[in-house]
C-alpha cells in the first residue's frame, strides 16, 4: 500500500488522493510518467520531487521518513514495505509501575525466529537484538511495552512503532489482546484463560525454585508475541478493504508456530488454586 500513498506528499491529503487513483495513477511511478500531472496535483514539480525522494528512501530501506511524513493512522501502509525488517514484541513485568517493578521476559519474533530474553539470564542482550530491526509491532505498547521498556532498560527505541490496539480499535474492535484475538478466530488451547496476572505468579514461582513456572511464563509470553503477526496480517488486510487494491492483500501466516516451550497444566492449575484461596482469604483485592 505504500506505493499506492500520496497522502504523504507535503499539499496532498486524502481527497486528493483519491482523485489521483480515480485518474488511474495507482503508484509513484506512474504519477512520475504522467504527462499531464498539474491537472490532477497542484505543486507537479514540487510533487515529483517528494515522489523521487520517497522512492529513494524505500531503496534506502528507511521507514522512518515515511513515519515523519505520514499521519500516524496510515502507518499500517508500511507494513508490507518493510515486513522483512519487522519484529513483534512482548513483554511480561512482576506488576505495572516502574521502576519499583522490572521486565521479566522479554520475546521478539520475526515471522520466523523466536528469541526470549530473560531476567537474570540473558536480558542485557535484547538491546543489540532489537537493533536489527527497523518496525516494532506491539499491542499497547505504546503506552505500556516501549516506556517500560525504556525506562527499565535506559535505552530508546529509534523504530517505527506500529501498535495494533490503535489499529484494531479504528477498526471497530475493542478490549485487549485476547478480546481482539478471541473476535477473529485465535484460540490459545492450553493457556485459554491465562493472563497478565497470571505471569506475575508464574515468575514468583519461578524464583521460589520451580522451573516449569518459568517455562510455561516463556511459553505464555511467546503466544503473545507470535499471535500479534496474525493480528497484525488482519488489521491490514481489513483496512485495504476500504481502498481499491484489494489485490494487495497479504496472506494470513501458518495458523500454528512451534514454540520452543511446553505449558504445564498442573502448574497453572496450582496457581489456579492458590490464587481462589487467597481471594477467599481476601488476601488479594479484585
Amino acid at each position: 500500500m505504500l506505493l499506492q500513498t500520496f497522502c504523504h506528499v507535503p499539499g496532498i491529503g486524502e481527497k486528493i488522493e483519491r482523485r489521483i487513483w480515480q485518474e488511474g495513477i495507482t503508484n509513484w511511478q506512474e504519477a512520475l510518467d504522467y504527462p499531464n500531472l498539474e491537472k490532477v496535483i497542484p505543486y507537479p514539480r514540487s510533487t515529483r520531487s517528494f515522489l523521487y525522494r520517497s522512492l529513494q528512501k524505500l531503496e534506502e530501506g528507511d521507514p522512518r521518513f515515511f513515519k515523519d511524513h505520514l499521519d500516524s493512522r496510515d502507518h499500517w501502509r508500511l507494513f508490507p514495505q518493510f515486513q522483512n525488517d519487522t519484529v513483534f514484541l512482548d513483554i511480561e513485568t512482576t506488576g505495572l509501575n516502574p521502576p519499583q517493578d522490572y521486565v521479566t521476559a522479554i520475546t521478539i519474533f520475526d515471522g520466523k525466529r523466536i528469541k526470549t530474553f530473560i531476567q537474570g539470564i540473558n536480558l542485557p542482550e535484547f538491546k543489540e537484538e532489537i537493533m536489527k530491526y527497523k518496525v516494532i509491532v506491539t499491542f499497547n505498547g505504546k503506552c505500556f511495552d516501549i516506556p517500560f521498556l525504556e525506562q527499565h532498560l535506559g535505552m530508546k527505541f529509534p523504530h517505527l512503532h506500529l501498535d495494533l490496539r490503535f489499529i484494531l480499535r479504528s477498526l471497530g474492535f475493542r478490549g485487549g489482546l485476547k478480546a481482539c484475538e478471541k473476535a477473529i478466530g485465535i484460540d490459545r488451547g492450553e493457556l485459554r484463560g491465562v493472563n497478565g496476572y497470571t505471569a506475575v505468579l508464574l515468575w514468583q514461582k519461578y524464583r521460589e525454585g520451580c522451573l516449569e513456572a518459568l517455562e510455561t511464563l516463556l511459553a505464555y509470553n511467546v503466544v503473545d508475541t507470535v499471535n500479534l503477526e496474525k493480528l497484525m496480517v488482519f488489521a491490514y488486510n481489513e483496512k485495504l478493504r476500504n481502498y481499491p487494491f484489494p489485490h494487495l492483500a497479504l496472506s494470513l501466516p501458518p495458523k500454528k508456530i512451534i514454540t520452543p516451550y511446553q505449558v504445564h497444566p498442573e502448574i497453572l492449575q496450582e496457581i489456579n488454586h492458590e490464587y481462589w484461596r487467597a481471594i477467599s482469604q481476601k488476601e488479594v483485592k479484585v
